[in-house]
């Protein structure tokens, strides 16, 4: 039995090798991360990101070498293999400007519904991201605002809430949205029912407590999804940051609404919280947990802080799976070097950038720490059990559907940390570098 090791250090150097199993020297006590098949966790459905408008934007701008890096890197089955999109329904802060597909309020046939924003920019990177894929992508759909005519404050931006009058007339819109994809074959798993439904933002938003939400959905969005033929498609609560998450699907998931909802998706933005969603597997243990985004965001982590920006992600990642995530999905696949476009200037990090001025594709550093999650744990996947001698050493664990035992490491200390690793009574040793992240399958 051998484990084969790819490792990525600070550098952005990446070495392989392949390191035997022994027999279990009864000595070693010390520096030890345990393996445990037997005890298995949730389902892991993938790995994806966010096809945004700023997005699809920057990809237009790209030569045709350059679109394939980044398509195949992100969806071929061969790298990282990603088979889930997120897509903001209308516009949100990561556009180009602020859009509706419609603004007539008298019109509540739809018949002034356009798609062609969204057909500018994010349908054709979700078409090539599809191509690379080879299979249908899993699509997750997030509204940030309904139309500025449907609101409270009667506009996009600064929070503001649905008018009860409107309640019906925006369940259709949504569902459109979701036909308007399928026209055009691509696959709506789920959407969520409103994106930071507790942010007043100076971009795109709208607020709803958690009995808003829930009377919504179950009154509105439901029948409407049902009435349109769209009953297989997934409903997510919250969608915003983890702190609040276990009361949010406590308020929102009562006897009236339990059978509707699918699962909570979450942001990381506040904190690990990753006891939260300990909480809600304890409370609801068939309910999906999705994080549905996550980015460093440059207002409160520069640019220049590479090493430690990837930490942080690291850290969200393997604390997320390992308190029972069954999906992920990062945010914008592709910005420019601003970390935008962004119609308010909220710029953020994102795995490939582009220069602007001299058309250079900059492929980040986190884009390898994603591969190493996305490449090795595949959909399907179920979470085993591990333990580990330090804090400093981050350990995720996985069984994927053909039987491989594959895991994910990250040291978050600077001096290199050395790793017995015990499985079935047999053990594979190396030293991981500082700051680095590696991945492995184990193999016969």
């Amino acid at each position: 039995m051998h484990l084969n090791l790819t490792i990525t250090d600070v550098q952005r150097q990446d070495s392989t090798c392949t390191i035997p199993f022994g027999p279990d020297p009864e000595e070693v006590e010390k520096e030890v991360v345990n393996l445990y098949p037997e005890l298995t966790f949730q389902t892991f459905e993938g790995f994806g990101g966010a096809i945004t408008d700023a997005a699809g934007y920057v990809y237009s701008l790209l030569d045709e070498q350059q679109k394939r890096e980044v398509i195949e890197t992100y969806f071929s089955p061969d790298q990282m293999g990603y088979e889930l999109v997120r897509i903001p329904m209308d516009s949100c802060d990561f556009s180009t400007g602020m859009y509706e597909a419609m603004s007539d309020p008298g019109d509540r046939e739809l018949k002034s519904f356009s798609f062609a924003r969204t057909e500018q920019y994010i349908l054709p990177m979700l078409e090539d991201a599809q191509k690379a894929a080879k299979k249908p992508l899993r699509l997750l759909l997030s509204p940030w605002s309904p139309p500025a005519f449907m609101k409270t404050n009667g506009q996009r931006i600064y929070g503001g809430k649905l008018k009860p009058a409107y309640a019906d007339f925006w369940a259709d819109y949504i569902c459109r949205y979701i036909q308007e994809f399928q026209k055009r074959g691509f696959q709506v798993q789920r959407i969520t029912v409103q994106n930071e439904p507790k942010a007043v933002q100076t971009w795109d938003s709208c607020l709803y407590t958690a009995e808003e939400e829930r009377d919504f959905l179950r009154d509105h969005l439901r029948p409407a999804l049902v009435r349109h033929g769209l009953g297989d498609v997934e409903i997510f609560i919250w969608d915003h940051n983890k702190e609040r998450l276990y009361e949010r699907v406590r308020d929102t998931v009562n006897a009236s609404a339990r059978d509707l909802v699918s699962g909570a998706a979450f942001h990381w933005y506040s904190g690990d919280h990753f006891d939260t969603l300990d909480l809600v597997r304890r409370a609801y243990p068939d309910m999906k947990l999705i994080t549905s985004e996550s980015c460093i965001e440059y207002r409160f982590y520069g640019p220049e802080d590479e090493a430690n920006n990837c930490a942080r992600l690291a850290h969200e990642f393997i604390g997320d799976l390992n308190h029972g995530v069954n999906a992920f999905y990062d945010w914008n696949l592709l910005l420019d070097e601003r970390g935008g476009p962004n119609h308010v200037g909220n710029w953020c990090y994102a795995a490939f950038l582009l220069d602007r001025q001299t058309k250079t594709l900059l492929p980040q550093l986190i884009q390898r720490f994603y591969w190493h999650f996305s490449h090795t744990i595949r959909p399907g996947a179920r979470r085993i059990a591990a333990t580990k001698y330090t804090d400093l050493l981050e350990v995720t664990a996985f069984q994927n559907e053909n039987g491989g035992i594959v895991l994910v490491l990250f040291n978050q200390d600077k001096a290199p940390q050395t790793v017995h690793l015990r499985l079935n009574g047999l053990v594979a040793t190396f030293t991981l570098p500082g700051q680095a992240i590696a991945s492995g399958e184990v193999t016969l």
